[in-house]
């Protein structure tokens, strides 16, 4: 009995220890994505889902709530990537053609 307990306990602090993270919208260039983690992950997580669909990265665009809106962004357009406030936004790793 004692040990159901322990593990009842020990799974319960697991699970507050998750975030969730989810695109709620992917319409063009523009991604509304919920999320519960830190803003540094979810800055990771919308320069990840955009370099994944071939933009240069995400300029974050407003929060309300766990909402966070996006806009992805191509080097064509000149435009500079704005973090989301006290983020930053890492550097794409380019691979060296010897």
């Amino acid at each position: 009995m004692k040990k159901i307990l322990l593990l009842t306990a020990i799974s319960g602090l697991m699970l507050t220890g998750c975030y969730s993270t989810q695109i709620n919208m992917s319409m063009g260039n523009m991604r509304l994505i919920t999320s519960s983690s830190d803003p540094q992950d979810v800055m990771d997580f919308a320069t990840k889902t955009c370099r994944n669909d071939f933009y240069e990265g995400a300029s974050f665009l407003s929060k309300a709530g766990k909402e966070y809106r996006f806009k992805c962004v191509k080097t064509e357009e000149n435009e500079v990537l704005i973090p989301i406030p006290g983020t930053t936004i890492a550097p794409a790793v380019k691979a060296e053609v010897k």
